[in-house]
């Protein structure tokens, strides 16, 4: 995976603030929402992930990375000039799109520069200066991921696969992002999903692929 390009968001989108309506419970979050890929979805790129999703712009089509895909690789090997402390050295597969580029996630207090927020404390960036102060510790941050590529579908194109029954969509939350065993979150949001789905009224099941923005 050489050639690894830094990617950053126009800063017109940083500016604006993002809702995504999660219609299946109700719930307003900050922005972001778990896509979890039910046994059944056909695109086997997606197959047994949870995809952490922001839509930056009212009427584009969502982006996000898939934040239980590890790869045998460490991001001191993909960059260089860079210093990478240890607890910082791994990389996920973010998704099928642009392969050559690296994003990360940030669990901040404060939002640092040049960066999206996703969720509270939760922010997004591709942006090389931003990479450069996190590693030198001048940036803090609790929690850092890693991703190469990222997933994104077209304006309707989400809403239709989850009406069609290939995911399901829940809150997302920090500590489920950044969580150390990875091989561990899919089979507990499936676990999670199977209770909160059973409880929903068969008379709203036609309603439960709804995201909207707001």
């Amino acid at each position: 995976m050489a050639g690894i390009i830094f990617r950053f968001f126009a800063a017109t989108l940083i500016s604006g603030s993002v809702t995504v309506a999660h219609a299946q419970q109700g719930v307003s979050l900050a922005n972001g929402v778990f896509l979890v890929a039910k046994p059944m979805l056909i695109d086997t790129q997606f197959r047994e992930t949870v995809v952490l999703i922001t839509e930056l712009e009212a009427g584009s089509g969502p982006i996000g990375v898939i934040i239980n895909r590890p790869l045998d690789i460490r991001l001191s090997k993909l960059i260089s000039g860079i210093h990478i402390p240890a607890s910082f050295d791994h990389v996920y597969g973010g998704g099928p799109v642009a392969l050559t580029q690296l994003f990360f996630l940030l669990h901040s207090h404060e939002q640092p520069a040049h960066s999206v927020p996703v969720l509270a404390d939760v922010y997004l960036s591709g942006d090389r200066r931003l990479l450069e102060s996190v590693m030198r510790g001048n940036t803090k941050v609790s929690a850092f991921h890693a991703y190469v590529g990222y997933s994104g579908w077209a304006p309707e194109q989400l809403q239709l696969e989850i009406a069609s029954g290939g995911w399901y969509v829940m809150q997302a939350d920090a500590e489920t992002i950044f969580r150390t065993d990875s091989s561990k979150i899919w089979p507990e949001l499936m676990r999670r999903a199977a209770s909160q789905y059973t409880a929903i009224p068969n008379h709203r099941s036609q309603q439960l692929a709804s995201l909207s923005i707001k």
